[in-house]
């Protein structure tokens, strides 16, 4: 029975939900399907994250930022969401309804694929993100490696690679460094 499960198609459901408690409303409905004993049919409830880095107080922070705010994603086996489950699921606190209000809409193979291809690619690049961006001719303190509580200034910026050339005085002449963004932070 359990082999022909995970074999069945499944479909994937948008909830619109309460900005902020996107996180709130996957940890009850988890706990709500496996008390209600759904794990059969309702494959993962999902929340898309990335990490990003923010400079707080000098040091650098990392936090979990939603990728997609006031959504939550429901994987369901094709023909599995019972009117049960939907009405459990839409009166659930947070939730305000499903993509489609009283006919849930499934999502396209090509909007699950690029939903789950963007998680990969994040995870690839270790997902992170700079929410205030470096700037060429912005003065930064190296906190990290040989050049550690040096001042320098951006000369480039790689994106890409979460690199920085920058360059710094060490005994009054211009030095060029290459550094990633975590050896780095904002002066503020």
């Amino acid at each position: 029975m359990e082999n022909q499960t995970n074999q069945q198609e499944t479909k994937w459901y948008v909830l619109r939900v309460v900005s902020g408690k996107e996180r709130k409303v996957k940890e009850y409905l988890d706990k709500e399907i496996s008390r209600s004993g759904w794990s059969d049919y309702v494959k993962q409830v999902f929340l898309p994250v990335e990490k990003v880095y923010k400079v707080q107080n000098g040091k650098k922070v990392m936090r979990e930022r939603n990728y997609y705010p006031g959504y939550v994603m429901i994987e369901v086996v094709d023909g599995k969401l019972s009117d049960d489950i939907k009405d459990t699921i839409s009166g659930t606190t947070n939730v305000i309804h499903f993509l489609g209000k009283e006919n849930p809409i499934a999502l396209r193979k090509a909007e699950v694929n690029k939903m789950l291809g963007k998680i990969d690619e994040m995870t690839e690049t270790s997902g992170v993100t700079m929410s205030e961006p470096f700037i060429v001719g912005e003065t930064i303190k190296i906190i990290e490696g040989p050049f550690n509580d040096f001042n320098g200034i951006i000369e480039e910026v790689n994106d890409e690679k979460k690199k920085l050339k920058v360059t710094v005085k060490i005994f009054g002449r211009s030095t060029p460094v290459e550094l990633n963004y975590m050896q780095v932070e904002k002066i503020v």
